[in-house]
């Protein structure tokens, strides 16, 4: 088991959205942070939040994971201003609007540079460090888009597969080799981010009301919060949880995904058609 207090955590992408929620329920259950973004304005923001109502420490650090060298600078200076770092969160991601013909190799290639070689390059610049730990936890997220594969996300949801294949055949490997390190991967369901509003566009994409449609869709399904996103990962690290599931969705899609794996997603396109009607009216 992996305590919160007294541990000092590592969390990408920590500018906004889930990251940001992490940082700070950590800090308020007495972890010490490293806290990494491009956003470094985001950063700053969120260790001045964290600042008023706790005493611990705080570094920020300016980080593209998508660039390997930054990581690994990253990993450097983190565990030297906290030689006690046990916990990694490897949350940082971005999202691709278009079908798999609308998006060329090079934005194929951004989006995994972050969102699944982001995830491998932290991991391994961290994992020396964490085994040397008496007790020490990653947290890789994946999606619910790791489970199911809508029409439109071949990038995303390839990344997020990804995700999940590498982190469940480390996992094994780590307990096979009796490591202090374990692992949890992370699949939310709709949670309220900017992560739709901040994607790009596929370079086929020609009819600028899809953009808009598809954050409306988003919308209408993303129902949890990032505030419970981050509880819900925090308590699986206590757990030791090696699949953490967040939200009803989440837990409505992998059971779909589980009892009608080749014909889940006509059940899927009619149920989002309908709460997104719902949430237009």
């Amino acid at each position: 088991m992996t305590a919160i207090s007294g541990s000092a955590a590592a969390v990408t992408g920590a500018a906004s959205g889930i990251g940001r929620a992490l940082a700070l329920e950590l800090a308020a259950r007495g972890a010490d942070l490293v806290l990494a973004d491009r956003d470094e304005a985001g950063l700053q923001a969120v260790a001045a939040e964290i600042a008023k109502t706790s005493k611990c420490k705080v570094t920020v650090h300016r980080v593209d994971v998508g660039e390997p060298g930054q990581i690994q600078d990253f990993a450097t200076a983190a565990t030297a201003a906290h030689p006690g770092l046990n916990i990694v969160i490897n949350n940082a991601g971005v999202a691709l609007l278009g079908q798999f013909n609308e998006i060329d190799q090079a934005q194929m290639d951004w989006l995994f540079n972050i969102n699944f070689w982001g995830v491998v390059h932290a991991t391994r610049a961290f994992l020396p460090h964490l085994a040397k730990q008496p007790a020490a936890h990653i947290v890789n997220l994946s999606s619910i888009f790791g489970i199911i594969a809508p029409p439109g996300q071949s990038a995303y949801c390839a990344a997020k597969f990804a995700v999940r294949g590498f982190s469940e055949s480390l996992r094994h490997e780590l307990a096979m080799a009796n490591s202090p390190v374990r692992l949890s991967v992370v699949h939310p369901g709709g949670v309220a981010t900017n992560i739709a509003r901040n994607s790009r566009t596929g370079v086929g994409v020609t009819d600028n009301a899809r953009r808009a449609q598809s954050i409306d869709r988003f919308d209408a399904i993303a129902k949890t919060t990032p505030a419970a996103a981050a509880q819900r990962i925090i308590e699986g690290i206590e757990k030791n949880a090696p699949r953490i599931l967040i939200g009803n969705d989440a837990r409505f899609m992998d059971l779909l995904q589980r009892f009608r794996p080749g014909t889940y997603w006509a059940v899927l396109a009619k149920r989002i058609e309908k709460m997104t009607a719902q949430a237009g009216k």
